[in-house]
């Protein structure tokens, strides 16, 4: 079985632990069940370098949580991890991981239990913490998460087509820990209102107005309190800003999230981040990815 999940940017700006967008950057899982007591792990890519190898290893977690939910015995794992969504960037990584596991889960218990989209979200968030990056890697798209009485929610919405992503990715690593320690628990009545106001126009942007994006991803919620931890992040985000271009830290960061109207501006954006900082940037320049998490069988080459 192969399991196929994306990259996620959450927050977009002023979507604090909400709103979330899945990139056309995947990380694979090729997953086979082995006879229980036995796991194997082998990680290329992304962490090879740093990834637990034993059952520490964040995708055995997930798909033993979600084993030990539906009350069923663990079976021997081999996962061969192909890993291209960075680590530590804000991009997502251990969201990622988590709905590997979980999709790998459903896939092992097929015929057995079935594991709903429900049950998907409500698993993942409770491993995640929030439900804002593991919202889009399982369901792809622009994806609006919340928890009410009933667990964790979500809604898909489509983005449109003028909307053209564009990340930058520097060497250094940022802890989402420290990230969110650097917040303070209350905030200003106007900055409150402030960014309710954005979010809510953000989701016209998105996926009616691409021409509003400017407007619709400032915020005055988290971005300029983590500013102090990650100095190149912010100096390219403002100076991009400045510049006419939706630039907003992805999730806790360091790395920054373009949301351009359209593919032309995407090079001229490329430029200033050339210039701009200090840092050198590794440009990617995703789609939207529409599918979320996928889970197929894996038919060996025979030829």
């Amino acid at each position: 079985m192969v399991v196929r999940v994306p990259a996620t940017s959450a927050n977009l700006g002023p979507g604090f632990d909400t709103l979330g967008l899945a990139l056309s950057v995947y990380d694979e899982l090729v997953v086979t069940a082995l006879p229980a007591g036995e796991l194997e792990v082998d990680v290329q890519g992304e962490g090879a370098a740093d990834v637990p190898r034993d059952a520490s290893n964040l995708v055995v977690r997930a798909i033993a949580y979600a084993f030990e939910a539906v009350a069923r015995p663990l079976p021997g794992l081999r996962l061969e991890a192909h890993n291209v969504i960075p680590h530590g960037r804000g991009l997502g990584s251990s969201g990622a991981a988590v709905v590997s596991g979980l999709l790998a889960a459903k896939g092992l218990l097929a015929g057995d239990v079935e594991i709903g989209d429900d049950t998907l979200l409500r698993l993942a968030t409770e491993m995640e913490g929030h439900p804002d990056n593991v919202a889009p890697a399982l369901f792809g798209g622009l994806t609006i998460a919340w928890v009410d009485e009933n667990g964790p929610q979500h809604k898909k919405l489509l983005v449109h087509r003028g909307v053209s992503p564009l990340v930058f990715v520097p060497g250094f690593t940022m802890s989402t820990t420290l990230a969110r320690s650097l917040q303070p628990l209350q905030v200003p009545r106007e900055d409150a209102v402030f960014n309710v106001s954005r979010s809510a126009l953000l989701i016209a942007a998105l996926t009616q107005s691409p021409e509003l994006l400017l407007a619709a991803t400032e915020d005055k919620l988290h971005q300029n309190y983590r500013a102090q931890a990650m100095p190149e992040t912010d100096k390219l985000v403002r100076a991009l800003r400045a510049a006419g271009f939706a630039a907003v830290v992805s999730g806790a960061g360091p790395s920054v999230l373009v949301l351009a109207d359209g593919p032309g501006r995407r090079l001229e954006a490329a430029a200033i981040a050339d210039t701009a900082t200090d840092t050198p940037w590794e440009t990617r320049m995703p789609a939207v990815d529409f599918k979320g998490g996928t889970v197929k069988e894996y038919a060996e080459d025979s030829t």
